[in-house]
Order: structure tokens, then C-alpha cells, then sequence
């Protein structure tokens, strides 16, 4: 009889086991691997989309924790070290999207493109990803990672490090849910400037699933998530599925302090049938995230 788990929380950074979505791994080689998760057909954040299709966030969720179990299961990366990420991307084959019966088992295949280490210590991780769903490829992605002992950290973050005590602001009005293709209030993570195509972003630390544990920044998958609601905001369609994904983290963005969120939409560089959005984080004057959104047709 063969059981399944998840992998241990500790390794994907995840306070609650629930929210674990890896369930094993093997090593082929020094730089390939096995990755095997699991998307439920219901979550009370990455909820169905278009009618039915898994949502693609999960999937950048799924990368997120692939890169941090590698660090420290594969590559020895000490907890209590701090990882940042750079790029993460994502593109999704909607033919084997669908949300089935059961929850969508998935075996990962994943190749370490370039691996730098400092001394022993690992430094940066660059991989890539082939997501297999009953056979079929359901996704293709990838991102890249550097490692940062708590010392350096302490000495980069400064007074925004956590043991600073932190100014947060409180949770800001919030863009109307189906506008941006949500239902509750709680899940929205834009807030309306009176502007076209323009929010400021919308942190509520006390969300379950966006803020899972204490942090000392905005995490990368609510600068995501904050890309997928403009998008929908910007093309007039709350029920869009997402074909890929972007996005690049060029600086820490901070929680104390406002960030404007900007969506433009991009012509001619999106397949038949496909709309693109270019949607960009700035906070004090710099640009502190940039995300490409693709939007198919599928909807209900």
C-alpha cells in the first residue's frame, strides 16, 4: 500500500500544512530532479477559474516552494537563511487544465540551469520546469533564487527587518471584487486611485493564505496575484484564464510604504486570440516589480 503526504512544511516555508501543495521528490542527477504535488480541486484562495479551470497562481505557488525545497533538501541551504527570489514564470496548457473528479496529481520534472555557490554554501539556483498531469504536459516554467545568511540579511533589511518592529499600514479600501475577478473583499489586493488603470496596492497582513507567516516585506505571490487582478481589471474581464505569467522582483517592496500598481496593455506581441497586459509595481519612485500577464478566451 503506498501513502501520500506532503513534503514537510518546514521545507517550503509554509506555516500551515495545508497549504503544502509539494508531496515528494527524488534526485536523477546533480541537476535534474523529480518533483511530485498536488493541486486540490477546491482552495479558499486559489479558487477555480474561467469556468473551471485550475488556477495558474497555484502553479507559481507550486514553483515557490520547488525552489525552497530544493535549497534546503537538495542543495543544503541552512533554515534560517533567506531566500529572494528574481523571476518567476509560468505557462499553462489549458487542454489539461480542467479541474477534474479528483485532485490534480502532478509529476515535475526539473532541470537546474545554473547552480553558483560561495565557497560550500549555494548562492544562486536558476531551474526549470515541465509539469506532467496524467501524461499530458499541463505546464512549462521556471525561476531563479539567491541565498542570504541571517547576518547578511540582518545588515541588508536594516530597519525593515523583522526584529525592527514594523510599520504597517493598515489594510486600505479595496477595488470592487468581481472587478477584478474575485468574490470576497478579503481577496482583493488593489484599491481604487480614481485613475484608469492605476491602484495603489492593497497589504492586509492578517490574510491566511497571502500572508501565511510573519514577513518583513510584500511576498512575491501578492505582487502576482496584485498582477492578475489589474489585468483583469485592464481588458474588462473578471473571468480571464491566465496563459502565462512573468514576473521579475527587482527590489524588496516594502509594507510600510504606498506602491502604486500600473497596467498597460501590450499590442501586437500576444498570439491569435490572446491579450497582453505589462503591469508594474512602484513604490518611492523605483519600479520594484514588473509582470507580463497573457489572457486566453476561455471563459464561461
Amino acid at each position: 500500500m503506498t501513502l501520500t503526504s506532503t513534503v514537510p512544511r518546514e521545507l517550503v516555508h509554509r506555516s500551515a500544512v495545508a497549504e503544502v501543495l509539494l508531496t515528494g521528490w527524488r534526485r536523477v542527477d546533480d541537476t535534474r530532479f523529480v518533483i511530485s504535488a498536488q493541486w486540490p480541486r477546491g482552495h479558499c484562495f486559489f479558487t477555480p477559474v474561467a469556468g473551471g479551470y485550475h488556477d495558474p497562481l497555484i502553479g507559481c505557488e507550486t514553483l515557490r516552494q520547488i525552489g525552497l525545497l530544493l535549497g534546503h533538501a537538495e542543495f543544503g541551504v541552512p533554515f534560517g537563511h533567506q531566500f529572494i527570489v528574481w523571476d518567476l514564470g509560468l505557462a499553462v496548457r489549458p487542454q489539461h487544465l480542467r479541474v477534474g473528479y479528483e485532485p490534480a496529481a502532478l509529476s515535475i520534472d526539473i532541470t537546474c540551469t545554473k547552480i553558483e555557490r560561495r565557497g560550500e554554501n549555494l548562492s544562486r539556483l536558476r531551474f526549470e520546469a515541465v509539469f506532467h498531469r496524467e501524461g499530458d504536459v499541463v505546464a512549462t516554467g521556471g525561476g531563479s533564487f539567491s541565498c542570504m545568511a541571517p547576518q547578511v540579511y540582518r545588515r541588508v533589511r536594516g530597519e525593515h527587518g523583522l526584529a525592527r518592529g514594523l510599520h504597517r499600514l493598515p489594510p486600505i479600501s479595496a477595488a470592487a471584487p468581481h472587478s477584478v475577478g474575485r468574490v470576497s473583499p478579503m481577496d482583493v489586493v488593489l484599491s481604487p486611485t480614481g485613475e484608469r488603470n492605476r491602484w495603489l496596492l492593497r497589504t492586509d497582513t492578517r490574510h491566511p493564505v497571502l500572508f501565511e507567516h510573519a514577513v518583513d516585506h510584500v511576498p512575491g505571490m501578492v505582487l502576482i496575484e496584485a498582477a492578475r487582478q489589474a489585468t483583469a481589471s485592464a481588458l474588462g474581464r473578471p473571468c480571464y484564464l491566465p496563459l502565462s505569467i512573468t514576473s521579475e522582483f527587482k527590489r524588496y517592496t516594502e509594507l510600510g510604504r504606498p506602491c502604486a500598481i500600473e497596467a498597460r496593455r501590450l499590442s501586437g506581441v500576444a498570439a491569435a486570440g490572446q491579450e497582453t497586459v505589462l503591469v508594474s509595481a512602484v513604490q518611492d519612485g523605483a519600479e520594484v516589480f514588473g509582470c507580463t500577464v497573457s489572457a486566453g478566451r476561455h471563459e464561461r
